[in-house]
């Protein structure tokens, strides 16, 4: 029986793959955005297997992402290859809710995808999904969308393309409108491929929601004119929207050693019965592809949707192991699946080393802040799952929190935490933001003075959310009647967000930004929705 790819590969937020092959080895690169450390390079030797091999911007030198606002920062890396070195772009979008995008496009190099990395050179900020290509002559270019925030305009204008000097590390020469797109509009993420005598552009349409497609477009030359496929998209769920996926667009090609092309693209998988809810976020799916004789790319099984499963080439099997459902923080560094908001992981704010076996965080700003969160979170991958922890913790006042929350943004978002008030002194509850306003479960607030620990879990299962306390992690009491686990997803509300949910652990102090609460563990655990196992 031929191998089977399952889709999707990457579960959870992993919106904006870049696909790349290199020798026998291919990766996939995604989006952070605000989510810090930033870029993820995933890896496959198989394309069934996957693993994320490393996270590519650790430090404020080579990003500063404090203040950007919720599902801006760091949009659609690139990740390419030549003679020897990996280049990556992306885009630092610095304010996205109003007509101007601020966008910083940076280049970086290594010898390795597992560093050390170039400095950042800024390359240019017409627009974002920067794309390096590497002509069979030796030059390469720069390809981004454009972005035209004047009045009667199209704000996405086209695709441009320009020079780009290895030696001066500058964009030089003509910049080429190469181009317009279909009807469709919001032309964006540029891909450009040379294949017999031609140039294809693969570009994404309609939008990264119900309406996004895949369109390709080819020239006998460089710089144009592009020839619309005239079957276009290649791609798309925005006929069928009772389909398991939704979204599917954002393409990125390989070619196998063997000579079979292959597609990565996003996708969301919404809550089943919910139509268009997708709290997992934007996911990673890989299609096969074939070239018709006329030379037009299609879809391997036919049709314009994305298979759920799809032939995997004839490659040996390379799994990997799994993570451990269960961190009890007594390893020497934070690593994957982690990530915090906006900062890196710095001893100032969350350490392992304080108290052995404990992660330690220091209460910092509120779960509204877009400077200096101390939350340490990981995507949600699954509709059905049971996240605990276990936190020591001792409040003085109303201002100090922590404990175990689901967070998709500043504005949306359940905590289960720790606190003290003048009534039942150290308390324990839930309290939520819904699209920016704020709300407490005030009815369900216990009194948990006496108790030494507190034994933290959130339950999700399809739509529904529970949240539960306990002294001991044996009995356990509700802390909420059913919350809506749609609520933390892209487009809840009419709201225009990239992210996906995320389980994690927090600590705020608003006064002395000082109070330390100290985790004895965290365990994730996907189940299916009888209450098994995930696959």
């Amino acid at each position: 029986m031929a191998p089977t790819i399952v889709n999707p590969v990457l579960t959870g937020f992993h919106p904006d793959p870049s696909f790349l092959r290199v020798g026998d080895d291919y990766y996939i690169a995604t989006s952070t955005f605000e989510w810090f450390p930033g870029v993820e390079i995933h890896h496959s030797r198989d394309l069934v297997h996957w693993h994320t091999l490393t996270r590519v911007l650790t430090e404020t030198s080579q990003v500063d992402l404090r203040g950007n606002g919720s599902s801006g920062s760091i949009w659609a890396p690139a990740l390419s290859y030549d003679n020897g070195l990996y280049y990556l772009l992306f885009t630092d979008v610095k304010s996205r809710s109003s007509v101007y995008k601020d966008l910083h496009n940076y280049l970086i190099t290594a010898t390795s995808l597992e560093g050390p990395w170039s400095p950042p050179v800024r390359l240019n900020g017409s627009g974002f999904d920067p794309f390096l290509f590497h002509d069979s002559d030796g030059r390469k270019w720069l390809l981004n969308m454009r972005w035209d925030f004047r009045q009667n305009h199209s704000n996405f204008s086209g695709i441009v393309m320009q020079e780009y000097d290895p030696e001066s590390g500058r964009l030089t020469g003509l910049i080429h409108e190469i181009y317009k797109g279909t009807p469709t509009g919001v032309t964006e993420g540029p891909q450009l491929y040379k294949r017999g005598d031609y140039y294809y552009l693969l570009v994404a349409e309609g939008g990264t929601g119900v309406n996004h497609m895949v369109t390709m477009a080819r020239s006998r030359s460089l710089t144009g004119p592009y020839e619309t496929d005239p079957d276009y998209p290649v791609m798309t769920t925005a006929h069928d929207l009772t389909y398991a996926f939704q979204q599917a667009g954002h393409g990125s090609l390989v070619e196998t050693q063997s000579g079979e092309w292959y597609m990565a693209h996003l996708c969301t998988r919404p809550i089943p019965g919910t139509g268009k809810l997708n709290p997992l976020g934007r996911e990673t799916a890989i299609q096969r592809c074939v070239w018709t004789e006329d030379g037009w790319l299609r879809l391997a099984h036919g049709g314009k949707l994305p298979a759920l499963r799809t032939e995997a080439p004839e490659l040996p099997p390379h799994p990997f192991d799994a993570l451990p459902e269960r961190d009890d923080f007594d390893g020497p560094v934070l690593g994957y699946p982690y990530q915090s908001l906006r900062v890196p992981f710095d001893e100032s704010w969350v350490s392992l080393r304080e108290r052995p076996g404990f992660l330690r965080l220091r209460g910092r700003e509120s779960l509204a802040s877009l400077f200096d969160q101390s939350l340490i979170g990981r995507p949600i991958q699954h509709f059905a799952c049971t996240v605990t922890t276990c936190l020591e913790f001792k409040p003085d006042s109303f201002m100090q929190m922590a404990g175990l929350v689901l967070y998709y943004d500043d504005k949306d978002y359940y905590y289960l935490r720790v606190t003290a008030d003048e009534l039942r002194g150290v308390a324990l509850g839930v309290v939520m933001c819904q699209a920016g306003k704020y709300g407490e479960i005030s009815s369900m607030q216990i009194s948990v003075k006496d108790w030494e620990r507190y034994y933290l879990k959130a339950e999700i299962s399809g739509r529904d959310i529970m949240f539960y306390a306990s002294p001991d992690g044996e009995a356990w009491t509700a802390m909420c009647t059913p919350l809506d686990f749609g609520t933390l997803s892209d487009e809840h509300g009419g709201k225009l967000g990239f992210t996906g949910s995320y389980a994690g652990i927090c600590a705020q102090d608003l006064d002395q930004q000082a109070k330390a609460a100290y985790f004895d563990y965290f365990e994730y655990t996907g189940l299916d929705f009888s209450g098994g196992h995930s696959l």
